[in-house]
């Protein structure tokens, strides 16, 4: 005869593989447990969490704030939620002896950030700290590090702990103990390790969405071993991730202004989601990738670390460093999201044309030295609309040792989608400018040259009948600059547009 569970031996599939609050019976504590329990503990003492995402920061605080205050935990405050951050913003020595724990704080801004930092350090210097509030402060990156530029002394007076990401051991165990709650076994649980990369929520939600793949969502009466799919797994944790990143992910592929032919984010992210790790050195990607090698390095020297400074919700989610050129994806359940997802659907619902080509340039800029000022003008006027623009000065550097000629050659015929050519008599007679003409001239029949003509001085192969831009130019730009934008500028913009 078969024994039956007890009642108080079943459990629910939703309270053992946890997505949301604290695990009861799959939570592993991290090394550094103990060490966090005690500095949260200890009276006045202000706590910084810091570590990736999904490293379980928050829950960790949480099981030790249930640890020390079984009957009244602390409320945590977040950012996120608009109603807190006039609390937040409230916080001084003058709040009493409550205990504040603020999550995402990486989320504040520069302002409140100090203001607590400097509070942390007054509150941490006091012997005496009866009636001071105590600070437990979370986020992700180097949090500790950030305070520490702030209010430089903070570091020996603060509890500093990062939560590292779950050692494979660790993340068997998660495993481990909630097979044994529901009484299962889960097939090929070492591919479920490798792909959670550490990530203890990611862990859970495999963990989850296979059992319910399944059909179990209880404790079972006689054990059962679970086999799944992989591709069947996969396409259900990116459904259930796309709401949290999908807008996100694709607001960095359309960059800073979406053009349909403006495509290089997209696909650096396609090829970062096609590596075996998530932190990248982007000069490598682009020497091992010839097939986007343009599109990196488009984007590697500026337009990247414009981008993460102008969309918030991007810099949440990627790093970029542009001195090392180093670009991270720091939450390992982003990375699965990435590496799971369907490329086609996301560049068709970004709204990408497919092109064959791969350019390292939008715009190419030709012109004679009489015409720098004008073509200086341009080519920072387009850039302030995301368009990547070769201008000799800003690329002098890359190309000492080697022959001009040689790179313009390059340029001018294979690298720049289109070319912007400053036409006038200057232009016609000097020895470079005709080099560079001679470079772009077979793309005029294609269109791929767009002619300024700044007086009336005719040119071999560029047709009297050509559309072309007619800019009759006195040589003053500051006091031309809004005729330049508009006559010249917004007009090879929407050429790039309509491409």
């Amino acid at each position: 005869m078969t024994a039956h569970p007890k009642d108080n031996d079943y459990s629910n599939l939703e309270d053992v593989f946890v997505t949301e609050g604290v695990p009861l019976y799959t939570f592993v504590s991290p090394p550094n447990y103990t060490a966090i329990l005690v500095d949260i503990r200890r009276k006045g003492k202000p706590v910084i969490i810091e570590g990736q995402s999904g490293t379980g920061k928050t829950t960790t605080v949480k099981k030790a704030l249930a640890e020390i205050f079984p009957d009244d935990q602390p409320r945590i405050l977040t950012p996120r939620e608009p109603s807190n951050i006039p609390i937040i913003e409230g916080i001084s020595q003058d709040s009493g002896d409550a205990v504040f724990v603020i999550d995402d704080f990486h989320r504040l801004n520069d302002a409140i950030k100090e203001k607590l930092a400097n509070l942390a350090k007054m509150i941490a210097e006091r012997d005496n700290r009866d009636g001071l509030p105590k600070l437990v402060i979370i986020g992700i990156n180097n949090v500790g590090s950030d305070l520490i530029q702030m209010v430089p002394d903070i570091a020996k007076r603060v509890g500093i702990h990062r939560v590292a990401p779950g050692t494979p051991e660790e993340i068997a165990r998660v495993i481990s103990l909630g097979s044994e709650r529901l009484r299962i076994s889960i097939a090929d649980p070492e591919r479920i390790i490798r792909e959670s990369r550490g990530d203890y929520w990611l862990t859970q939600q495999l963990c989850k969405t296979i059992c319910i793949a399944n059909g179990i969502d209880r404790t079972q009466e006689t054990p059962r071993e679970l086999k799944w799919e992989p591709a069947a797994i996969h396409d259900a944790v990116v459904q259930n991730l796309q709401h949290n990143y999908d807008p996100p992910v694709r607001e960095f592929c359309r960059g800073r202004r979406f053009r349909p032919s403006n495509d290089p984010y997209f696909k650096l992210l396609r090829a970062v989601s096609e590596e075996d790790r998530s932190n990248i050195d982007l000069n490598e990607l682009a020497n091992s990738r010839p097939d986007i090698k343009g599109s990196v390095n488009n984007i590697k020297d500026r337009r990247l670390s414009v981008l993460l400074s102008e969309k918030e919700q991007c810099a949440r989610l990627f790093y970029y460093d542009a001195n090392t050129k180093n670009f991270a994806l720091e939450d390992p359940a982003l990375f699965f999201y990435l590496r799971n997802l369907n490329w086609d659907e996301l560049r068709q619902r970004c709204g990408f044309r497919e092109s064959d080509k791969d350019y390292e340039f939008d715009i190419a800029l030709s012109f004679a030295g009489e015409n720098r000022e004008l073509a200086k003008c341009i080519e920072e006027q387009l850039r302030e609309l995301d368009i990547s623009v070769f201008y000799d000065r800003n690329y002098e550097d890359n190309y000492l040792g080697g022959p001009w000629s040689k790179h313009f050659a390059d340029i001018f015929v294979n690298r720049s989608r289109l070319v912007v050519a400053l036409l006038d008599r200057h232009h016609h007679d000097k020895v470079w400018p005709t080099f560079e003409r001679d470079c772009f001239r077979p793309r005029v029949a294609d269109a791929e040259v767009i002619p300024v003509h700044l007086d009336d001085t005719i040119f071999a192969g560029v047709p009297s009948d050509l559309v072309s831009i007619h800019f009759q130019f006195d040589g003053e730009v500051s006091k031309n600059q809004d005729r330049i934008i508009d006559d010249i500028v917004l007009r090879v913009a929407a050429k790039l547009d309509a491409l």
